[in-house]
């Protein structure tokens, strides 16, 4: 078994990214690559707090040495604590203080950031108005201008169609409910949408369910790795 702790010398971050069906995890250097290789786990559900620190306890005890840790939640957060957390519990969430608790079992600073924005550092240019969707159990969204992080936009839980949240247009609800032609259907229209919302210079689509985009695409958008969820973390720590 490796020894997480903050060991003298040790360079690595632990890029930790929370999904509502999955918990992942890696070991990146300050540049966003690899240096070990990703490790998953099924949510838990209910998802408690504690029931997700014991799994990446667990998941951590088998990487290689870290001296700091970025964390991905899926969810608005600000200053180190969740505010909503709407794929794992608001209720069980609302006002725990997951980097400081994070830090605290894994023996290493943590920094936390929503998902998608966690994302989006691993996939921008860093030119221009760019964007990121993932498409995951719900739906989450990422502004950049020039490099820059944008206002988080709770879009998740904004109405796109019919008084349907873009969770519940996009989700993994929606594909499973409808099938994978007309979600299809589906990530166009919000394409389009967004399109005109931001006039974005581009639209990246991400998370575990843009394998399943079929639809022929703009020329300014494009499906990204979804590694990028993990190897995003390291600008958590360039950003001072």
């Amino acid at each position: 078994m490796t020894d997480t702790t903050a060991a003298s010398g040790a360079a690595g971050i632990l890029a930790v990214d929370i999904g509502g069906t999955g918990l992942k995890c890696a070991v990146i250097d300050d540049h966003g690559t690899m240096i070990s290789e990703r490790e998953r786990v099924d949510t838990p559900h209910p998802c408690h707090p504690e029931a997700l620190l014991d799994a990446y306890a667990g998941m951590a005890a088998k990487h290689p040495a870290f001296d700091r840790i970025a964390i991905g939640f899926p969810g608005v957060v600000r200053e180190g604590k969740v505010l909503t957390a709407p794929n794992l519990g608001t209720e069980l969430w609302a006002g725990f203080a997951l980097a400081d608790a994070m830090a605290a079992r894994l023996k290493a600073p943590a920094r936390l950031i929503n998902d998608a924005e966690m994302q989006g550092y691993g996939i921008v240019s860093g030119k221009g108005l760019e964007m990121v969707m993932t498409l995951g159990t719900g739906c989450g969204t990422a502004v950049f201008r020039d490099g820059e992080l944008m206002p988080h936009m709770e879009l998740a839980h904004h109405p796109v169609h019919d008084n349907l949240t873009y969770d519940e247009y996009l989700g993994v609800a929606a594909y499973e409910a409808h099938g994978k032609k007309h979600w299809n259907h589906h990530v166009q229209r919000v394409i389009e949408l967004l399109y005109v919302l931001l006039h974005y210079d581009h639209l990246y689509l991400g998370g575990g369910n843009a394998k399943h985009v079929e639809i022929e695409l703009p020329a300014n958008v494009s499906l990204a790795s979804n590694d990028a969820g993990l190897t995003g973390g390291a600008a958590l720590w360039r950003k001072g």
